[in-house]
């Protein structure tokens, strides 16, 4: 995406470049695609996003290419099984009766809305974590920051809706744990362009870097040249 001046100017300011990852070693990467059920995604219920459907081109096509070049896909669902104790102030105080009802309802793991749709290219050696609330990695939530770990993962993709929910929410706390964070653009929606745009802005202004699939392809294909002429050398010194 297109950054206004303001932004990549503070952004130069302090880091020196405004993108910071030349390459990606894609064994130590992961596409963390967060909340594209159906429930998010399909327009009979009540937490639809209306860009979610037109992201599965994107998020399918930087699956493929990180599967293929080594990487890890990582499916993370929201369940709400138990939310009303577990998270009882957001249910209690931040949702009508009604939408609390329907929410605890439909994002129940024997609901069709807590299903992936067929629309995504989800594969059999893929990761499949379940969150309890909007940030897969604070305490409590999930155990992706283990499933990451054990595969010694240490650069995050961030794919899925919302832009400035759930994917912001886990991207921060990503950050924050010390894995290389980046917000993918063209793989992610919001509600609202305006919401999306706004959380891209202040995400590349304080917490990590914004690319499109493309440029990550890119980067991963940077990492696997990078890898190869490695081996090759190390083959060369060992000869």
């Amino acid at each position: 995406m297109e950054f206004p001046q303001w932004v990549i100017d503070r952004v130069i300011a302090r880091q020196g470049v405004l993108h910071p990852y030349d390459a990606f070693a894609p064994a130590r990467t992961a596409f963390v695609v967060i909340d594209l059920q159906n429930y998010f995604t399909q327009p009979q219920y009540q937490g639809y996003c209306a860009g979610a459907q037109a992201l599965f081109p994107a998020v399918n096509r930087l699956a493929g290419a990180l599967r293929r070049a080594g990487g890890l896909v990582v499916w993370v669902q929201t369940c709400s099984d138990g939310a009303d104790v577990f998270w009882s102030h957001h249910h209690r105080s931040m949702l009508t009766a009604e939408r609390r009802a329907r929410r605890l309802a439909e994002l129940s793991a024997s609901h069709p809305g807590y299903q992936l749709p067929p629309g995504l290219d989800v594969q059999e050696d893929d990761a499949r974590v379940v969150k309890r609330c909007y940030s897969a990695l604070t305490p409590g939530s999930s155990n992706l920051d283990a499933v990451l770990r054990e595969r010694g993962i240490d650069t995050v993709l961030l794919g899925g809706a919302a832009t400035n929910v759930c994917c912001e929410s886990t991207g921060r706390d990503a950050m924050m744990m010390d894995y290389r964070s980046i917000m993918v653009s063209d793989a992610l929606a919001s509600f609202t362009e305006a919401e999306h745009v706004a959380a891209l802005h202040n995400w590349m202004l304080y917490f990590g870097d914004v690319l499109d699939t493309a440029g990550v392809i890119q980067r991963l294909h940077a990492g696997q040249t990078a890898h190869r002429s490695a081996g090759q050398g190390a083959q060369l010194a060992a000869g």
